[in-house]
């Protein structure tokens, strides 16, 4: 086994956001990480005001192509909540989480691994914060209400002529403990993910169906490239069940830059995202969020 795997867990204690925060990583992924840092520097050497992201995040979503693709890659049972950093395999979820905190870093001139440990936790938790499992954005509408209190990310608001609405009702969670490790047994970790739960529910949000999602360039112009798409699903007390870039190809349609469980890697995807929805019988549309300089 590689001497870096022994850095995996709790290497060491830093200090973000004014206090000690665990983080689990290997020296692989800091040593990359900080080659990243310096590849965005270079190209993007600064950001005015107001300047689009779109193309800074997609540069860094490339950086990931072919990473391998594992699942729930943050469910641990038994550890303590920490920040845990892993470049080497992704989920959708922290292909998305990586991208936009390498990309917050070089927007607010960070260059250092400790830097990029702040963005990641700014995204991850609630507030920035860690403070247990349930302190975790574990919903994806939960990631972007935080994302909007601290002015990282908007919602995209949607052309009602193309979009529906939908209001939230969080509960799968809490009445599917059994799906993850650290529920099963721990009755007060339910109760505050069912609290968690009630406090993210009840807005009303819009989103593009799936049969409006293959529309054209100048109909979908709301959706730039570096957009993040969250897809919506049908399953009950779930919001979004996937989510990755926004890319334009040259055929005219909107694409997918995912971790993708079907490919089993980070790829842009050659189906159209229109002909990739078909597919998927439980996904019902899209939500496209943007970063904010």
């Amino acid at each position: 086994m590689k001497k870096a795997l022994l850095f995996i867990y709790y290497c060491l204690c830093l200090q973000v956001f004014g206090q000690n925060a665990p983080v689990s990583y290997s020296r692989e992924d800091s040593l990359r990480v900080v080659e990243l840092l310096e590849l965005g520097a270079k190209e993007y050497k600064s950001f005015p005001l107001g300047e689009d992201l779109g193309e800074a995040v997609l540069f860094y979503a490339r950086q990931f192509m072919n990473r391998p693709y594992v699942a729930h890659t943050l469910e641990i049972k038994d550890r303590a909540e920490h920040l845990a950093v892993n470049l080497q395999s992704l989920d959708c979820l922290t292909l998305v989480e990586n991208v936009c905190a390498l990309t917050l870093t070089t927007v607010h001139g960070g260059k250092k691994w400790e830097d990029y440990l702040h963005w990641l936790q700014t995204l991850r938790y609630e507030g920035g914060k860690i403070d247990g499992y349930s302190s975790r954005n574990h919903y994806f509408s939960q990631w972007i209400q935080s994302g909007e209190r601290l002015g990282l990310m908007a919602e995209v608001a949607l052309p009602h002529n193309i979009s529906l609405p939908m209001k939230l009702n969080l509960t799968y969670m809490s009445t599917h403990p059994n799906a993850y490790p650290l529920l099963k047994e721990n009755m007060e970790e339910r109760r505050l993910i069912a609290e968690m739960e009630k406090r993210a529910s009840g807005a009303t949000i819009r989103y593009i169906p799936k049969e409006r999602v293959g529309d054209s360039k100048k109909v979908l112009g709301c959706i730039k490239d570096g957009d993040i798409i969250a897809i919506t699903t049908r399953k009950k007390g779930l919001d979004v069940s996937h989510v990755g870039f926004a890319v334009w190809q040259q055929d005219g349609k909107l694409h997918l830059l995912n971790a993708s469980s079907l490919h089993k890697k980070v790829v842009l995807e050659p189906m159209t995202l229109y002909q990739y929805m078909q597919k998927q019988p439980n996904q019902t549309g899209i939500r496209i969020i943007r970063l904010q300089p």
